[in-house]
């Protein structure tokens, strides 16, 4: 025994090494899955569109850089640099990167298989 329970092992990486997926049109993304959360690094090009959608995950997150709307329940948030988001599970959302892009970290909890999936 290796003095932890986890079905996961402990990780230690650099977010610039893990493997880049698409998420749409001018969005990649680069995950690290834990065993029931995961880190969800996010690159929007300028003025990319995440067209709205909902998911049974909580979403927690944090604009890194650039500035990204949201819409959510038909309200309008502007986030810049280092503003804060959490949304709970099955709230239709949609989000839009300012003319500088933007970059997100976000948490999801549980995991995402369907972005397990595109990162392997």
């Amino acid at each position: 025994m290796l003095g932890y329970s986890s079905l996961v092992e402990p990780q230690f990486t650099s977010l610039s090494e893990l493997r880049r997926f698409a998420l749409g049109e001018g969005v990649s993304a680069q995950a690290l899955f834990g065993e029931g959360a995961m880190l969800n690094l996010v690159e929007l090009m300028p003025d990319a569109l995440i067209p709205p959608h909902s998911h049974p995950h909580e979403q927690l997150g944090v604009v890194l850089c650039g500035q990204l709307k949201f819409v959510v329940a038909g309200h309008e948030h502007v986030l810049a640099e280092m503003d804060a988001y959490a949304l709970p599970g099955d709230v239709e959302h949609q989000a839009q990167a300012g003319s500088q892009g933007a970059l997100v970290l976000d948490v999801f909890q549980p995991v995402r298989e369907d972005y397990r999936d595109a990162a392997q």
